[in-house]
This record gives C-alpha cells, sequence and structure tokens, in this order.
C-alpha cells in the first residue's frame, strides 16, 4: 500500500515502533484511537484525505492484534468514493475488518455492483476482490449474475477475468444455486478453451468445485481437460512467467488431473490413450534432484498423476512403475519425499495386483518404521498393515512386536491393535497366534484392548488341541516378577479352565498354579479379583478328590471376601464357597465352558470399518480431513435403556454377572463391542465371554452410580473424606454443590507409583488418567468421562504447572456429550529436580451445578527415576568420589512407618529405586540406586543407603548421594516423606500384616553410628 504523503500514518507507525515494551504500545494505540473516535464523530468536517488516513491507522492497529469496533461506516463509506486513492482504501479496509454478518454490509451492494458492471477495470478489479474474500449469501444472489457475465465476456482483459473465475468460485462455494447446472455446461468447455494459463488456472479451480457435485453434467468437458495436459507435458505455447523451474504451470496440472478423479473412467479409447501417455510421460521425467523448489512442484504434479492412474485402473505394467518410484523415493534421506512415498504406496495397495510389486520393498518400509520422525513411523505402520497377507504375515508381525517395545506411546495402542487384527487374520497356525496374543499383553498391556484377550480365549475354549499349550504359555508368563493385570486375567482364566491338562508337568500342580495365581490377588483391580475367585473355584473341581491344604486355602480366601463391600465379589465368594462343600457334585455345577458359537471377530469388524472401498474415495477423503482438535471424543450412541459395557477406565460399573450361573439368568449378550437384552431361552447362541468378563454399566440417576463399586486402584476405598471433600470449591448455592466419591488424596498417592487409574470421581464426571515416562519426557492422557444422559457444559481444564515442569494440554472440548469420553494428552518435560506438585484447575456445570476442583497431579520426582543395578567395585567407586555434603547428605529419620525390610524394597521397588540385595554384609541395612532424567541433568546416578535398627523399627539413618546438589536434597527429602507417611496404597502398606499390640513407647536414644554399623560390614569405612 502506498503511504507516502500520509505524515501523520508514518509518524504514528514510528511511534509505535520505538515503544519500550507491550504497555507502552497499548497506551499509545489507546491515545489513537481515542482521536479517531473523536474525529469520527465530526465526520462532516472530515476531508476525505483525512478520513482515508484514520481509516488506514485503524487497519494498522488491527492488523497489530488490538481490537478495533467503530469506525466500520466510515471504512465502507469510502467505497463510494468516486477517486482511486479512498476507493482502494475502502475495499481493502472493508475486505480485512468485516465479514458476511454486517449487517450494514447490505448498503454498499449497489456501490459494489456499479464497480463490477461499470467500464473502469481498476474498480472492478477492487470490488471483485472484496466480494471474493467476504463472501456472503446476499453478496451471491445480487451479484452472482453479474460477475458471471465478467467471466464469459470476450471484451474483459485476462486480469478481470481471473478474479472473476475466482469470486464466482467463493459465491458457489457459500451458495451453490447461484450457478446454474444445465446451463453451465457448454460455458465450462469454452472456458477450458482458453488459452491464457492465468484465466485457465482459475477457471479450474472453479471446475474442480462444480464437478465435484454434479459430475455427470460435465462430462463434454472431460477432452477438454486431457488437453489442457497434453499442452503442459508437451510444453506447448507455455510463457516463461508461468514455467517454475522448469516446470510448466504445475498448479494448473494438478488441478486439472484432481479434477478429473471425480470422473469415474475415461471411455474414449483415443482420450484414454493420450491421458496414459501424458501421465506415462509424467512418471518417465520425475526424479529426486537438490533444489528443494523443484522438487515440491515435480512432486506435486507426480502424486497427483499417481492418484490418477489408481483412479483410473491402469495397466500392471505402469502400476509397477508407479511402485517403483515410490520404492525409490521412500529410500532417499528427505523425510518429506519418504513420507509421500510411503503414504501414496499405501494407498496403491487399495489397486488390485500390486501387492506384491510392493512386497519387494518390505525391507525398506521397515527400516522407516525406525525413522526418528513419527509422522513417518506412523505411515510405514499403516503400510506395513496394509500389504501384510498369509505368505509375510510371520515376518511383519514379529517386527511390529519387536517394535513395540521402543516405540513411542502415541503409537503404542495402534500398534497393538493393529498385530492382533493381523494375528487373526493371517495366522499360519493358532499356537502362533497364542503367542502372539501373550506377547502383546506381556509388552503393551496397558494398550490392549479387552476385545483382544476376549478373542484369545474364544479361540482357545473352541480349540481342545490348543487347550494345553495354551495353559502351558499361561503358566509360564505367570513366573514374571512384573506381570501386567491384563496377563492375569487371561492367564487366570486359562488355567482355571484347562490347568488340569499340565498336572504332570513340573511346577504345574494344583496346589503350585494356586500359589502362583494367589500372589497377584493383592495386586490387582476389583473385575479381576472376580476372575481370580472364580479360577479358584474351577481349580477345586478340577482337583478330585480334593487335597485338603489346597482346600482349606481357598476356602480361607472365599470367607475373607464373604463379607466385602463389593457387591460382585460378595456374591461370588459366597457362592463358590457354598458350591465347593458339595464335594464331587462340584463338577456337575463348575462344568467347563462350552464353546462359544462362530460370529465374526469384533476386531475383524473394526480392520473392516477402517478400510476404504475404492482409490478414488480415498483420495477424495485424504484430501477433505482435516484435523479441528486434538482431543478425542469416544461417544456412546446406544440407546438410554441398554446396558452399557464399562470402557477402560471403569466409567460407570456395577458388578458383572455371575460366571456360570448369574449371566444366563440375566440373558445378555456381547456381540462387537455392543450390550444388549436377548431373551433366556435363546442364551445357547450368546457370546457368554463378554457376559462373564466384560463388566456391565449401571443405568439410572448419578444416585445409584454413588453406591455401585467405584475403585479402580487397589487398595484404596470408593468413599470420601473430609479432605477429599474440601480439596472441591463448588460454585453456586449448598442445594447445587457436587462432592467427589472417591478419596481424592488416596488416588493422587495411588497414581504416583503407578501409571494409570482414576484421578477423580464425582456423580456426574470421572477423570481418569494413563501414563508413559521416559526419561525427562513424559506422556499423560487424561480421560474424561461424563457418566449421564445429559452433557456436561461449560468444560474448563487449565494446568498450573511447576516451575520445574514444562507442561501442555491439548484442547479440551467446552460440551463433553451425554455417555462420552474425552481423551486429553498432555506432555510434560522435567527441567530438574524438584518435589513441587502441578495442579489440574477443572471446572464444568451439570444442570444448575457448576463445580470446580483443584487437583494434583502425579507428575512427580519418581517418575523421571530408572532403576539400575550396580556391582560393587562400581558402586563403592561413586560411592567414595561423591563425599560430603552437599553432593552427600545424611539425615537420621524418626516417626517411620514400622515395616520390615521387603516392605521397605517394594516401597522403594515401587518408588522406581533398585534396590541391590547383598552389596551391604549388614543384613539390617538397603542399598539402592537409580538414574534421575531431567533437561538440566540429564541422566544422574543417585546412589542411596538406609541403615535401619532391629531394635527400634520407627528410626533409621538415611545417606543419598548424586552429582547434583538439589537433586541430592530433593531425592532425600521425597523418600523421607514416604518413609513417614507411608500411604495405604502403596505396595508395602499393603502387604504389611496388621501390628501386634506395641508396649509403651520408650524415648528415643540417638543413634549412632555404633548402633548401626557392623565392624566388618562393607561400607562401614565408606560413611
Amino acid at each position: 500500500m502506498a503511504l507516502s504523503g500520509m505524515r501523520g500514518l508514518s509518524v504514528f507507525i514510528s511511534d509505535i515502533r520505538n515503544c519500550q515494551n507491550k504497555e507502552q504500545e497499548r497506551l499509545r494505540v489507546d491515545k489513537e484511537l481515542g482521536n479517531i473516535r473523536t474525529r469520527f464523530k465530526n465526520e462532516k468536517g472530515l476531508t476525505p484525505y483525512e478520513k482515508k488516513k484514520y481509516v488506514w491507522k485503524m487497519l494498522y492497529i488491527y492488523m497489530l492484534g488490538y481490537d478495533v469496533d467503530f469506525g466500520h461506516m466510515e471504512a465502507v463509506s469510502l467505497i463510494s468514493a468516486p477517486k482511486y486513492p479512498e476507493k482502494q482504501v475502502g475495499y481493502i479496509v472493508t475486505s480485512c475488518l468485516l465479514n458476511e454478518n454486517y449487517d450494514f454490509l447490505r448498503m454498499a451492494i449497489n456501490t459494489v455492483r456499479n464497480d463490477i458492471i461499470g467500464r473502469n477495470e481498476t474498480f472492478q478489479c477492487l470490488a471483485l476482490t472484496m466480494v471474493g474474500n467476504i463472501g456472503g449469501k446476499e453478496f451471491a444472489e445480487s451479484l452472482a449474475p453479474d460477475v458471471q457475465k465478467l467471466l464469459i465476456s470476450s471484451s474483459c482483459r485476462p486480469l478481470v477475468r481471473k478474479k472473476a473465475a475466482l469470486c464466482l468460485l467463493r459465491l458457489y462455494r457459500k451458495n451453490p444455486d447461484v450457478v446454474n447446472v444445465d446451463g453451465w455446461s457448454d460455458r465450462m468447455s469454452q472456458l477450458l478453451d482458453e488459452r491464457d494459463l492465468g484465466v485457465l488456472t482459475s477457471v479450474m479451480s472453479l471446475f474442480v468445485a462444480l464437478v465435484s457435485n454434479h459430475t455427470e453434467a460435465y462430462w463434454n468437458c472431460l477432452p477438454k481437460c486431457v488437453k489442457i495436459l497434453e499442452r503442459l507435458a508437451r510444453n506447448q505455447d507455455i510463457l516463461q512467467e508461468y514455467t517454475y523451474y522448469g516446470i510448466p504451470s504445475p498448479w494448473l496440472q494438478v488441478k486439472t488431473m484432481r479434477a478429473l478423479q471425480y470422473f469415474p473412467t475415461v471411455e474414449d479409447p483415443s482420450t484414454r490413450r493420450a491421458l496414459f501417455e501424458v501421465l506415462q510421460r509424467i512418471l518417465m521425467g520425475t526424479d529426486v534432484v537438490k533444489n528443494v523448489n523443484k522438487n515440491n512442484a515435480s512432486h506435486a504434479v507426480l502424486f497427483e498423476a499417481l492418484a490418477l492412474v489408481m483412479h483410473l485402473d491402469a495397466e500392471k505394467e505402469m502400476m509397477s512403475q508407479c511402485v517403483a518410484l515410490l520404492g525409490k523415493f521412500i529410500a532417499v534421506r528427505e523425510p518429506n519425499i519418504r513420507y509421500l512415498g510411503l503414504e501414496n504406496m499405501t494407498r496403491m495397495l487399495l489397486v488390485t495386483d500390486v501387492q506384491d510389486i510392493i512386497k519387494r520393498h518390505q525391507a525398506q518400509i521397515i527400516t522407516s518404521l525406525k525413522d526418528p520422525d513419527i509422522s513417518i513411523r506412523r505411515r510405514a505402520l499403516d503400510l506395513l498393515y496394509g500389504m501384510c497377507d498369509v505368505t509375510n504375515a510371520k515376518d511383519i508381525v514379529e517386527e511390529l512386536l519387536q517394535y513395540l517395545s521402543t516405540a513411542d506411546f502415541a503409537m503404542r495402542e495402534e500398534l497393538a491393535l493393529k498385530a492382533a487384527i493381523l494375528a487373526e487374520k493371517f495366522a499360519p497356525d493358532l499356537s502362533w497366534y497364542v503367542d502372539v496374543i501373550l506377547q502383546l499383553i506381556d509388552k503393551a498391556g496397558d494398550f490392549v484392548s479387552d476385545d483382544i484377550w476376549y478373542r484369545v480365549v474364544q479361540f482357545v475354549t473352541n480349540n481342545e488341541d490348543l487347550q494345553p499349550y495354551a495353559a502351558a504359555k499361561a503358566r509360564e508368563y505367570l513366573d514374571k516378577p512384573a506381570l501386567h493385570e491384563t496377563m492375569v486375567k487371561v492367564s487366570a482364566y486359562i488355567l482355571g479352565e484347562y490347568s488340569h491338562l499340565l498336572a504332570r508337568r513340573p511346577s504345574c500342580s494344583p496346589k503350585e498354579i494356586f500359589a502362583i495365581i494367589n500372589e497377584k490377588l493383592p495386586t490387582v483391580s476389583m473385575p479381576t479379583v472376580a476372575i481370580l475367585l472364580s479360577t479358584y473355584a474351577k481349580i477345586l473341581m478340577h482337583t478330585q478328590p480334593p487335597d485338603p491344604e489346597l482346600q482349606e486355602q481357598i476356602w480361607a480366601i472365599f470367607k475373607k471376601y464373604e463379607s466385602y463391600i463389593d457387591v460382585e465379589i460378595q456374591q461370588r465368594a459366597v457362592e463358590y464357597f457354598a458350591l465347593s462343600r458339595k464335594g464331587a457334585a462340584l463338577m456337575d455345577v463348575l462344568a467347563e465352558m462350552p464353546k462359544f458359537p462362530e460370529r465374526q471377530s469384533a476386531l475383524l469388524k473394526k480392520a473392516e470399518d477402517a478400510e476404504v472401498d475404492t482409490a478414488e474415495q480415498s483420495a477424495i477423503k485424504l484430501r477433505s480431513q482435516q484435523q479441528t482438535s486434538n482431543a478425542l471424543v469416544v461417544t456412546d450412541q446406544r440407546p438410554v435403556n441398554g446396558s452399557l459395557p464399562v470402557n477402560q477406565l471403569g466409567l460407570v460399573r456395577m458388578p458383572s454377572q455371575n460366571m456360570e450361573a448369574s449371566s444366563h439368568d440375566q440373558g445378555l449378550t456381547k456381540e462387537n463391542g455392543t450390550v444388549s437384552t436377548v431373551d433366556p431361552a435363546s442364551t445357547q447362541s450368546a457370546d457368554i465371554l463378554g457376559d462373564l468378563l466384560g463388566p456391565l454399566a449401571i443405568e439410572g440417576p448419578p444416585a445409584a452410580a454413588v453406591s455401585a463399586e467405584q475403585n479402580m486402584v487397589p487398595g484404596l476405598e470408593a468413599t470420601p473424606d473430609a479432605a477429599g471433600a474440601l480439596a472441591l470449591a463448588t460454585v453456586g448455592d449448598q442445594s447445587n454443590s457436587v462432592q467427589p466419591i472417591v478419596n481424592i488424596a488416596e488416588r493422587f498417592h495411588a497414581l504416583c507409583l503407578k501409571d494409570s487409574g482414576v484421578l477423580y470421581e464425582d456423580p456426574y464426571i470421572q477423570i481418569g488418567i494413563k501414563a508413559e515416562w521416559r526419561a525427562h519426557h513424559g506422556r499423560l492422557v487424561l480421560f474424561l468421562g461424563n457418566k449421564n444422559t445429559s452433557p456436561l457444559m461449560s468444560v474448563r481444564a487449565l494446568i498450573l504447572p511447576p516451575t520445574h515442569l514444562k507442561m501442555e494440554l491439548s484442547l479440551v472440548p467446552e460440551t463433553i456429550p451425554p455417555r462420552a469420553q474425552v481423551q486429553c494428552p498432555l506432555e510434560v518435560m522435567n527441567l530438574r529436580a524438584s518435589r513441587d506438585v502441578a495442579v489440574l484447575d477443572f471446572s464444568y456445570k451439570f444442570g444448575t451445578a457448576m463445580a470446580s476442583v483443584k487437583l494434583r497431579l502425579p507428575a512427580v520426582l519418581n517418575k523421571f527415576l530408572q532403576p539400575i543395578s550396580l556391582p560393587a567395585e562400581e558402586f563403592f567407586l561413586q560411592w567414595k568420589a561423591l563425599s560430603g555434603p552437599p553432593l552427600k547428605l545424611q539425615e537420621v529419620v524418626r516417626g517411620v512407618k514400622p515395616m520390615s525390610l521387603p516392605e521397605m524394597a517394594n516401597l522403594f521397588a515401587s518408588l522406581h529405586l533398585g534396590v541391590t540385595p547383598a552389596l551391604d554384609t549388614n543384613p539390617n541395612n538397603l542399598v539402592a540406586c537409580t538414574t534421575f532424567y531431567s533437561e538440566s541433568t540429564r541422566a544422574m546416578l543417585c546412589l542411596i543407603r538406609v541403615e535401619t535398627d532391629p531394635s527400634d523399627r520407627t528410626q533409621l539413618r538415611i545417606t543419598i548421594a548424586s552429582g547434583d546438589p538439589t537433586l541430592t536434597f530433593e531425592l532425600k527429602e521425597f523418600i523421607k516423606e514416604y518413609l513417614i507417611m507411608m500411604p495405604a496404597s502403596t505396595p508395602a502398606a499393603a502387604a504389611a500384616a496388621p501390628a501386634p499390640a506395641a508396649a509403651p513407647l520408650q524415648p528415643q536414644s540417638p543413634i549412632t553410628p555404633a548402633g548401626y554399623n557392623d565392624p566388618g560390614a562393607m561400607l562401614a569405612g565408606l560413611l
């Protein structure tokens, strides 16, 4: 824009640039806005020059980001000015400041129309540009005929016709009725004969929009499009200004080939032959060069040509040429080119007879699976998934399993699902399928949905030859020290049904199997406890005659849970105890599960839903997809009066039906992930596994949900306490207050020691967390679940991070639909050691109730620790090197919760401190090593020694050493807090037996080194 002669505007811009800070700039802007407002009130005294100057200033202030809520009429009035400088300002400022919703734009329609139909080409261009920018239904109805006349007029210069085509495109998008389909077919055919490439490029944009809605009306334009491509491919009559790095008008080529993809086929033999010659020329003439700009242009043309080749279902030879070309692209170093090569090769899979050709590049595709760029890894995963069949399923699935251990956690859920689908779809034998699923659960249990392990149980149940093998594999996995809860579920179920088939194998007696399963009982959630009780009953059933010792052990567990607060657990315990006393009759009552009826797998159904039918649909869909938010909303669309299955976080849960009897009485069936009621007479064909293993959701008002068992964290009761209630700040009167139905403090402490569970819950919403930590990075996913049949409104989530954490929360939608769950990723980066805690400020509205709560987030110090084991020589070397404060700190801690050394070791393990046994010869001492990760320290070794007094378990001495003084202090205080407070949710506390009555407390004597150290202890000299 020309600002010459406007001294006032130039001075204002200079003043703004000379401002020292934002506050000075705001004061200067406010002063200028006040001056402009005052001058506009006396509009009659303004000259056109002054009005133009002030409107320019308004536009500049608007471009700086300030609100300009006045002066719009003055800007619009300049449109009717007779001279170009004022008219230009009016059109430009109106286009920038206003949109179609401003009613007073109607007053300018006549002026704009006069400029469009006038003889002044400059005014025509200004008017067409403004109409194209603003659009609007009224502009479309009033001005579209005049714009069409300009476009088809042979007397108008190309500059005006280009703008007319783009203006008409905007009006057509706003109101498709402005273009008469029947009358425009012949007109569009004539326009495609245009020799001026600028006009032709604009017209082609309009043509793409028209043909996308009415393909059948524009068949006569198809040969014209092919001729345009021929002209460009042969570089005929192409002016230099339309040649980009030696490529004739790449934008026009791309738009023309995109338009051709909307036609089903090319029937005329000569036209089809000419088109394929052009495509062949494009394929042969495209290669990767050093010039980035030329690469971008040539690849844009190439990939659109590939899409057109797939759409037209070309001959196999040309398809092979396309795949070979893409094979070169996925091997180059440039990541953008690799990405495009993988994406287009994935789309090539939709074409028949090219899968075998794509398989030749399998090794390179697997290499791309390890690329540093996650976008390339995703495309490689999609391609491997699509190209898998019976011939290469083993290799691909094994690669996916191997990659699962190191994959980015953002990909693991998708990776696990695709590996499970491929294993089921292309399994060479069922034993291999069982191996794959069990490996999948073992490596990525948090990301394995219930559908996956339900399916493997169905296969095992329906195939007698597979049952001994599956039981043996399940027994092997139970020997692992760290086992995911999903693995406990599937192993317990399979061993409950088929452990008797392993009776003659070593370590597989009923007593040994019961013992190893029972070790997991204290660490699992309530739905898994229900499965374990059923397993114990099955073990008793298969042990005939009964083993008295085993029987007493199992009966003791049944008796323990007979008065449990959870109704489902209580019912199972009571019924199984009563049934197990019937002796041999138990065999008839608890018979083996019958075979499941054959039906389509829920996993394969997901795979089919994800597939696209044709290459044309794929191309259109890929172009139209736009991601508007990174928060994922999963909504239950089933009727309110149906039963809803629980989600991974147990959004709303009631006890599942009894495994053997109650499920048939209730008449429930679960198929393809949905639960519905059926006639009890038809339960013989029902999918019993869904009823037995998947807890059902509760129906009814929120009050009913409060009484149901909500606890997803072992060892925690779902009852509010005073501290939890005080953590919730409600808005509104007392009658509308919302109270939590869980102990918020205990939920926070439990999640400090595990990576998934429920953080908060009240009658309307449940907030769950799933997290993964790698070095000093972490990714949490917040699950916001609406438990009701009405939406939650005005939802707001704000992260209040401490100074040592860098946190970024994705967009949280303002409304959570009924029975829906919103997943919001939260990225965390640890900058340095600190015990400060991040806070989630969360609020929502349900009906008349407004709730606001501040929740501590479990992004705590131990999440950035990685336990390690050091040999004695290296430990002593590091211990001596870190001598004295502030790198090595020692403190006598009193008021410790009494615990044995194994219990303390369990606590340390849950804090990610690697306990090294036998490193200290004093049996009362405990030594641990860990690595702390942060952006400032990177990997920092930490050494811990705890000396206990066997005569007084309430006091101990702790020594911490590291290379960073802040880390040493913070870690010492962090461990000390856990030793003193010892939350009930920690593994050590859960395992601790009730303490016997203690003698009256005696005054504590000071701890001395002599009281702690054995003179012969290895570390005595190091203290």
